[in-house]
Parts: C-alpha cells; sequence; structure tokens
C-alpha cells in the first residue's frame, strides 16, 4: 500500500497490519449480519413489516449489532490482539487534533451538501419534480399530520429550521451511527488494508450494504422489497463507504466519519421538504443513495483521487506483544 504516512511506526513503537485476519473478518461479518437478522425478526415474525410498532426501536438497535461484533472479534477472536484496542478502532488518540476536528466539520457540511446537491440533480434530469416557491409537498405533510391545524409560522420559516438543525442532528445520530461506524470503518476498513487501499474500501463499503439486507427487504430505503433493492443499497454503501472511508483513512480517526454518518442520516430526508406535492419521487433514483446520488459522490471521489488524497494518510496500525526471547 502506497501511502504517505502522518506518524512513523518506528517512533511509536506500533507495528504495521501486513496480513488480513480472515478469521477474525469472517466471524465478524457473520455476527454482525446474523444479529442484524435478531434485531429485525419481529418485524418478518409480525407480518406487518416496517409498519410494526416496534420500527422505531428495532432500527436502532440493529446499528449497534456492528459494534458488538467489534468488540466480539477483537476480544476473543484476533490474534494477536489489537493494542491498544481505541488506537487500532481510532477511537483515541486524536492526531492532530485540530485536523480531526476540521474533518469531522467537512463531514458534516460536505455529506449535507452532498445530500442536496443530489437532489437538485435529480430535479435537473427531470427524474422528481420539486416545488421551491409554496413548498406543496412539506406543506402537504404537515397538513396531513395535524388536520385543521394551521402553522404559527410560515412553511418556508419550518423548512429553514430544519436545514439549520442538520449540523445538530448530526452529532445527536452520531451516537447512532457510532454503533455502526466502529465495526466498518473503526475495524473493519483497517483490518482489510493489506489487501490496498481500494480493495478494502470497496469490500468493507460492500459488506456494510449487504449488512442492511433484513430491512432492505422489507422495503426500507428503495421501496423494493427484493434482490434488486439489495443490490442497490450494496452499490450505494459502496460508494458513499469510499468516502467515510477517505475520513477514515486521512484522518486515522473513526470520529469524522461517525458524524458524517449522522448528517447524512439528519439530511436524508431533505427530498421530502422541497418536492412537489402530489407527485411520487422514485427513491432507486432520487433518494439519498439512489442512483443520482451515486453520480454526485463519484464527482467527489474522483476530485480527491485527483488531488492524491487516498495516498495521503496516517498509517493504521496496531500495538502487537512483544516478542519472546
Amino acid at each position: 500500500m502506497n501511502t504517505e504516512t502522518d506518524t512513523a511506526p518506528e517512533s511509536t513503537g506500533l507495528q504495521p497490519l501486513v496480513r488480513v485476519p480472515w478469521r477474525a473478518v469472517t466471524v465478524y461479518v457473520v455476527v454482525a449480519c446474523g444479529l442484524a437478522w435478531l434485531v429485525a425478526l419481529p418485524m418478518w415474525l409480525g407480518g406487518d413489516g416496517l409498519s410494526n410498532p416496534f420500527t422505531g426501536l428495532l432500527l436502532p438497535l440493529m446499528m449497534f449489532t456492528p459494534l458488538i461484533a467489534t468488540l466480539l472479534v477483537v476480544l476473543f477472536v484476533q490474534k494477536p490482539r489489537p493494542r491498544p484496542i481505541t488506537e487500532y478502532l481510532g477511537m483515541w488518540p486524536l492526531r492532530p487534533v485540530w485536523r480531526t476536528i476540521g474533518m469531522i466539520l467537512a463531514g458534516i457540511f460536505g455529506t449535507a451538501l452532498l445530500v442536496i446537491a443530489g437532489v437538485f440533480l435529480a430535479a435537473g434530469l427531470g427524474v422528481v419534480q420539486l416545488d421551491l416557491e409554496n413548498f406543496s409537498g412539506f406543506a402537504a405533510l404537515l397538513q396531513a399530520a395535524a388536520p385543521g391545524v394551521e402553522l404559527p409560522i410560515p412553511v418556508e420559516t419550518v423548512i429553514l429550521l430544519q436545514l439549520l438543525l442538520i449540523p445538530f442532528a448530526a452529532l445527536v445520530n452520531g451516537v447512532l451511527a457510532f454503533g455502526e461506524e466502529i465495526g466498518w470503518r473503526g475495524w473493519l476498513l483497517p483490518s482489510l488494508l493489506p489487501l490496498g487501499t481500494w480493495p478494502a474500501l470497496l469490500l468493507s463499503g460492500a459488506i456494510w450494504g449487504l449488512w442492511h439486507s433484513p430491512i432492505i427487504l422489507l422495503g426500507y430505503n428503495f421501496a423494493q422489497p427484493n434482490l434488486f433493492g439489495v443490490v442497490m443499497m450494496i452499490a450505494g454503501c459502496t460508494v458513499y463507504g469510499v468516502l467515510l472511508g477517505w475520513l477514515r483513512l486521512r484522518t486515522g480517526s473513526v470520529w469524522p466519519a461517525v458524524f458524517a454518518h449522522g448528517a447524512f442520516n439528519a439530511a436524508g430526508g431533505f427530498l421530502m421538504l422541497v418536492v412537489l406535492a402530489d407527485t411520487s419521487p422514485d427513491p432507486v433514483a432520487s433518494g439519498p443513495l439512489g442512483w443520482v446520488a451515486w453520480i454526485m459522490m463519484a464527482a467527489v471521489i474522483m476530485m480527491l483521487l485527483g488531488f492524491g488524497q487516498f495516498r495521503r494518510q496516517p498509517s493504521l496500525v496496531r500495538r502487537t506483544k512483544p516478542a519472546a526471547r
């Protein structure tokens, strides 16, 4: 792997990971995906799918299954055990702290802008119709939620407040996103890095997408409860996973990816704020992980690639026990 290192392993006593711990990777994938299916099981057994009354609880719980899988493999499966675990997972230390904070902010605002720009690109391509004058679609949603109740403030003000709250929502959503990111970008990505930067980015993103299968097959995200929906999710997570992975590689920290993921979830509903009433946007095209969004993400990836950003990364390393003498 050809990288520019910001830290020198020989000065810190850290040794680079030279081979993929395939046994640990296999256990991690099986446990994370198996637990995801277990958590989603009530939605399947009840026959009501995403309409299950416990869906609002089950979906957040599912986001912590990669965390459980990560703890299992680093404590009991991976040999030698990563030391210190917090450094291997990108939790601590933050080196340098200001770069990490800057990349957290870049991840939050960059992700929000990416989602918003994707909506306008979808409108430009004619796959969705927007109402930027009366915001009729969002107004209809508010009226449906509270029939006969008149808003005390204009709908435009409500939308502006929604947009202003995205960065704060990203921080709150980061609590849930941590449950995922500590697994996908915290543990899995650096564990796959001996394959090379791009194979590690693409493979970790694809596994992340596959992990969503229990809810995608119920119609989540794309309204495609079938294999096509799963393929769409794998593709979307692979593309977006490259950007989240870049944040991880560029800083050596998992936190920029955590809060970027939180911002993505916070901004994911932007389309519903500006869509034209009585239209039905196709999430396969105009959703936050639809094919139009892939175009936007690919453009950013190409820009980063052109500036050599994927070659600029601190060493993602682990501390191993000293060899016996």
